[in-house]
């Protein structure tokens, strides 16, 4: 069985999809980090969000990306938003 590097060795990912990857990975913890901080479960805050519970769990473990009217069905009850920034770039 791979480990999670190896596999992603063997998918030869391009520096941009890296990125991607990682902003992504962020996006999710952060994701989570709102829910528990506000001491919800997952049902709980699908309630709050007015979507179905497994919706919150695939979003959570990123069985795919998810579409931003999805987050933003998340983030909007919860009090947040999402926001465009320029990225830091070590020349």
């Amino acid at each position: 069985m791979s480990n999670w590097k190896e596999v992603r060795n063997e998918l030869k990912l391009t520096p941009e999809e890296e990125i991607i990857i990682e902003l992504e990975k962020g996006l999710l913890r952060t994701m989570v980090s709102i829910r528990e901080k506000h001491g919800l479960s997952q049902a709980e805050l699908a309630d709050k969000c007015n979507v179905k519970q497994p919706m919150i769990a695939r979003v959570e473990k990123a069985v795919h990306s998810p579409q931003i009217n999805s987050l933003l069905k998340i983030l909007v009850p919860m009090g947040y938003k999402l926001e465009i920034v320029p990225m830091d770039k070590k020349s």
